[in-house]
């Protein structure tokens, strides 16, 4: 799986859990819902710093909270 898929997995996770729309997780955290289609899509390869914070803190996360999860805990950059 490539590093920016992991984000998308999370989103998506994320927004199952709790019932959210791409479009409402866009418009809590602020962002243009093509922003957030294109990180879950695969299309943003590296979505940055400020719009993941922007989607930690919609979901009532913190960045790092957000950014605490297995698959990305394990990932090996030497694949």
């Amino acid at each position: 799986m490539e590093y920016s898929e992991l984000f998308a997995k999370r989103i998506r996770q994320l927004c199952k859990q709790r019932g959210l729309s791409i479009n409402k997780l866009a418009d809590m955290a602020g962002l243009r819902q093509s922003s957030i289609d294109n990180i879950v899509n695969g299309r943003t390869k590296n979505p940055g710093t400020v719009n993941l914070h922007k989607i930690a803190l919609a979901f009532g996360m913190t960045l790092a909270e957000f950014l605490d999860f297995e698959e990305l805990n394990n990932y090996s950059f030497e694949e």
